[in-house]
């Protein structure tokens, strides 16, 4: 079955679910990776086309739904490292997708209570659910901003940010399976370049993107799919991940497989079984 036939087939039988959403003006009638992410984890923040594409894609890579745990399990990991190893207690979560416990708030407060967050997506539904991700340690402070990364300057001046981080104090800027979603003509190297310059010494950054380095011909049925769902999704090299960290200080272990970054315990399976490279680095 085509991706389309599979919009075709769940579509007719979901609108009752659908009508309350679309009256808050989300477009359910496409896949939204947010939504995608949110059906792979087990989430129920989805719809037809998010879940006709998230089964699109694990006909093309079964093992789709644990590399998401995986993203989510580094995420983890990350901010752990950064705020005891790093010292950072602030952060920006761009691509933050639906609530998912825990979120970048719940797992640094429970180290730093003091620490604040800002949240950022271009997801409606995301923004209906912001109460939940702002509930956080009254020590620190989270806060939400409906906006698309690509506008960094846009980003950086909004009211929620400002009132809520100190830029010129270190801020660890994470983007977790996000970047593929702009188009190499869109320059999301120049787009990441554009926040990291505007960030402190001190400053760190962590990120996950999906590659064809493990499994060519699988990520190349992905990248169908995703196209003919009307989809951006572009899978990168190890080469074409490094850059998005230019001029920073890589930390150990480097670019490296998702499940290779700082594992906790030993390795129980190949790394590259899950199709993401990440890495995290520090601003000198």
């Amino acid at each position: 079955m085509t991706t389309s036939q599979a919009f075709a087939q769940q579509d007719d039988g979901d609108r009752s679910e659908v009508s309350d959403w679309e009256r808050f003006g989300v477009d359910t009638s496409k896949p939204h990776s947010a939504r995608i992410y949110d059906y792979w984890l087990g989430g129920k923040t989805n719809f037809a086309p998010d879940r006709a594409m998230g089964e699109a894609i694990e006909q093309a890579i079964p093992g789709i739904r644990t590399m998401a745990k995986e993203n989510r399990a580094f995420q983890g990991r990350a901010v752990r490292h950064l705020v005891r190893e790093q010292g950072i207690r602030q952060f920006l979560d761009l691509g933050t997708g639906i609530p998912t416990s825990p979120n970048t708030h719940d797992i640094a407060q429970a180290i730093a209570p003091e620490t604040r967050v800002v949240y950022v997506d271009n997801d409606p539904i995301v923004l209906a659910h912001a109460r939940a991700l702002m509930v956080g340690d009254p020590s620190g402070r989270t806060s939400y901003i409906h906006a698309d990364l690509g506008r960094a300057e846009e980003l950086l001046a909004d009211p929620a940010l400002t009132s809520t981080l100190d830029l010129e104090q270190p801020v660890g800027l994470l983007l977790i399976a996000v970047l593929m979603l702009i188009a190499d003509e869109d320059d999301p190297w120049g787009k990441v370049a554009a926040l990291r310059d505007a960030l402190p010494s001190g400053s760190c950054i962590a990120l996950t993107h999906p590659t064809q380095d493990f499994d060519p011909e699988a990520v190349r049925q992905v990248e169908e799919s995703a196209r003919q769902g009307g989809m951006t999704l572009v899978p990168r090299t190890r080469e074409q991940v490094a850059r998005f960290f230019d001029g920073w200080e890589l930390l150990d272990p480097g670019v490296s497989p998702v499940m290779a970054w700082l594992p906790d315990g030993e390795l129980t399976a190949d790394p590259q079984t899950a199709y993401y490279w990440s890495g995290v680095a520090r601003k000198k």
